[in-house]
């Protein structure tokens, strides 16, 4: 009788039947979630114990899978880094482009040259997930959501996540937006280690905006005891996404959950999974388990899309400095450029040289010698690699010309995240602009050659 229920409930598309038919096998066999969970193709998961670090579980743990809005995650990292550091603060307005007001749902549906708060924002993201407030945050933070997303692969380099890809901030379809259930349960772990002011976010069960009542999509959250949040997630080509953060007395794990069939079987895996591995996680605290990566240089800036708007122009700081559409010459260097030159030893050192012929936006530099930088400091210091583009004494110009090259060239430099470093030279601090995230000397070169096809002057150095 519950099978002829069953199937006279079914809905009539042959792709919605999957979910259900896999359901109704495993009732028909007597499996459990577990099983039925490894028989889908797109399914993933491990739990971790928070104290530790000590794998308990893992299936597929390692595959590449879309993670949806479980992007959201490092969206939030990013937000409460820039909350930590001062950068931004609760009540900072954050205004609404009209890229992002234009986001598909989930969304707030904020109008375009509209503004919230960047705490309306954390909570719109934790309970609804709304993809237009994911998008604006973005622009705010990295000037366009290319260049956030370019930020957030760069974080989660140095946080460990070796096999994670951004595209977007909000994990809305994008075939080159890839993680591992691995990489987002660390993103897990550093969330509550490095932001445990900001964590309690994660467990709010609904938020008011305006006259509607916003839910979390968290089902879990009172109903699996000790679940204090993460982030669920879902596309057709992922399925349904789920982390999930559970702490009992002493006892602390971070679980995932990725390509569940439906909602419903997402959860009912992640509570069992739950149930079996939280009673065999240890007790004793070991300190942190990822490691914390010097803030990104987060800071709010106007793009050309929210820069028209009269909120954006009320909200933020009028910046007049010049811009490298209005100054060819800082797509090359302003007054000076530095290359790499070799000593005897083998090894490369820094020199400062002079701009021997500015073409076409286009500068080749001729080593001469010259004192090492008697400064090195830098708001983001990315490991390895580094392509350098421009070296300015303002910092808005050197960001400027961050954008304006990430514009040109979003290809050659999709998966690397620019920042600003500084050096002194004759009493005036310089602002380099640069892009870093790679890996090999040579994938640096390669970035840099191709840059210069498109008349982009630029060298490789290594931090």
């Amino acid at each position: 009788m519950r099978q002829a229920s069953l199937v006279r409930h079914l809905p009539r598309s042959p792709i919605s039947l999957k979910p259900f038919l896999a359901l109704l096998l495993a009732a028909t066999l007597g499996l459990g979630a577990s099983e039925a969970a490894a028989a889908n193709s797109r399914y993933a998961a491990i739990v971790v114990d928070a104290n530790t670090g000590k794998t308990l579980f893992s299936a597929n743990a390692d595959a590449q899978r879309y993670p949806a809005s479980l992007t959201k995650m490092m969206t939030l990292y990013l937000i409460f880094e820039g909350l930590q550091s001062g950068k931004i603060t609760k009540n900072t307005r954050v205004p609404f482009s009209a890229s992002a007001a234009a986001k598909p749902p989930t969304k707030l549906g904020v109008k375009a040259g509209s503004s919230v708060t960047v705490e309306t924002i954390v909570y719109a993201l934790v309970t609804k997930s709304a993809n237009d407030a994911a998008a604006a945050i973005a622009e705010y933070l990295g000037g366009s959501e290319e260049n956030f997303a370019r930020i957030m692969t760069n974080k989660a380099r140095r946080l460990g996540m070796s096999d994670t890809t951004f595209r977007n901030a909000s994990g809305l379809p994008n075939s080159a937006q890839h993680s591992t259930a691995r990489d987002l349960a660390v993103l897990g772990i550093a969330l509550r280690e490095h932001f445990p002011q900001y964590y309690s976010y994660f467990s709010t069960r609904s938020f008011t905006f305006g006259r509607q009542r916003m839910g979390n999509h968290n089902k879990l959250l009172g109903r699996v005891q000790g679940v204090d949040g993460i982030k669920t997630g879902y596309t057709n080509a992922s399925g349904f996404n789920l982390v999930s953060s559970v702490k009992s007395g002493d006892r602390k794990i971070v679980a995932v959950v990725m390509g569940g069939a439906s909602g419903r079987a997402r959860d009912n895996h992640m509570a069992e999974l739950i149930k079996k591995y939280l009673p065999k996680a240890s007790g004793r605290d070991g300190g942190d388990l990822v490691a914390r990566a010097e803030p990104a240089d987060l800071r709010p800036q106007i793009t050309a899309d929210n820069a028209a708007t009269a909120v954006a122009a009320a909200v933020l700081p009028k910046r007049n400095a010049p811009t490298p559409d209005s100054r060819p010459e800082l797509a090359v260097e302003l007054a000076t450029a530095e290359v790499e030159a070799p000593k005897a030893s083998g090894k490369s050192v820094k020199v400062v040289t002079e701009v021997a012929s500015v073409e076409q936006g286009y500068a080749e530099v001729a080593p001469t010698p010259a004192a090492l930088d008697a400064v090195q400091t830098a708001s983001t210091q990315p490991s390895g690699w580094v392509v350098q583009i421009a070296s300015s004494p303002s910092d808005a110009e050197a960001k400027a010309a961050l954008a304006k090259v990430s514009k040109q060239a979003p290809t050659i430099l999709a998966d690397a995240s620019g920042f600003t470093s500084t050096f002194d030279k004759g009493g005036i601090t310089y602002y380099r602009a640069r892009f870093g995230g790679f890996a090999t000397k040579t994938a640096a070169w390669d970035a840099c050659g191709a840059l210069k096809k498109k008349k982009i002057a630029c060298y490789a150095v290594q931090q």
